[in-house]
């Protein structure tokens, strides 16, 4: 063997050996998971006492599609992403490239300051923003009241859930982002920006023309991960759901799928709704990465 031969066996053996433990652990926590909720979803539906009702094929899906719970959830699941993830994506887009104007210590600070919301997650985020929009305990009580919110029944109504569960999602989750697409820019050239500066280019142009369109792949990879989250909220409609009784216990398909697995022992239906979910949001990115050329390693002379 030759030292070319030798050398790309060596390579491609380190590949291999980078690849491995992504591909074990992509298997047994994401084929394996995917492969069964499929399997399961085309098993019959089965009763608490053990007994099959139904054929094995497509009467669970049937069954989900046909309920009443499940296009409602649909509707509910659809507003909060066409609220969220666009505000999402601007608002961290945004901020990064404001702190991007301004490198140093002051930049430095700032991005731990908008990082430190992301320690307040889950059930902490959800009671914190309960008692900051509950107008008897909240320390804008004025200015809610000054906008006809008297109670928390005012502001605690079906109509108002999606937007209270986006904002709680972006200040969740914001910094993270911002941190992230900060880093995204600081890959970009500056002898690039400085010959845009020279040309007469201002920091919008150069925003919009230059600093953009070469993190467009991280931009991308952003919105397909902020898609799926949207799909998958259960935490904050389970909890607010809980404390107020605004919306019902099925208002997200995650909590529809949990209603059918641990309410009506269906696991079937439930694992159809995890189906659902991995197509809506596989289909989702495929669109995004073909449109995107997300893995296209070319680079234009």
């Amino acid at each position: 063997m030759n030292k070319a031969s030798a050398r790309s066996v060596r390579d491609g053996l380190t590949a291999w050996g980078f690849s491995a433990p992504y591909l074990l652990l992509l298997t047994v926590f994401g084929l394996i998971p995917a492969g069964y909720a499929i399997y399961e979803s085309l098993s019959p539906a089965v009763s608490y006492t053990g007994e099959s009702h139904g054929s094995v094929g497509l009467s669970n899906y049937r069954t989900v599609f046909h309920d009443f719970r499940f296009w409602p959830a649909v509707g509910n699941v659809g507003l909060f992403m066409v609220i969220w993830v666009p505000v999402m994506v601007v608002g961290s887009l945004l901020f990064a490239l404001l702190l991007h104007e301004k490198v140093g210590r002051f930049s430095g600070v700032m991005r731990l300051i908008y990082f430190l919301p992301g320690a307040v997650t889950g059930s902490a985020a959800v009671l914190l923003w309960y008692f900051m929009l509950d107008p008897q305990l909240s320390p804008f009580r004025s200015q809610l009241k000054s906008m006809g919110y008297k109670t928390g029944n005012d502001v605690f109504t079906a109509g108002h859930l999606a937007p209270i569960f986006a904002l709680i999602a972006f200040t969740t989750g914001v910094g993270q982002w911002i941190v992230i697409m900060f880093g995204a820019l600081q890959s970009v050239p500056n002898d690039v920006i400085e010959a845009a500066r020279i040309d007469g280019a201002g920091s919008v142009r150069i925003a919009l023309l230059i600093k953009l369109p070469l993190v467009s792949k991280y931009i991308t990879y952003m919105i397909i991960l902020c898609f799926a989250a949207a799909l998958q909220i259960f935490v904050e409609p389970t909890l607010f759901y809980s404390i107020t009784n605004a919306g019902s216990n099925w208002w997200s398909l995650n909590q529809l799928g949990y209603s059918y697995a641990f309410q009506q022992g269906q696991f079937g239906q439930a694992a159809t709704i995890s189906v659902v979910l991995l197509v809506v949001s596989s289909v989702a990115a495929l669109i995004f990465v073909r449109r995107s050329s997300f893995f296209d390693t070319e680079v234009d002379s």
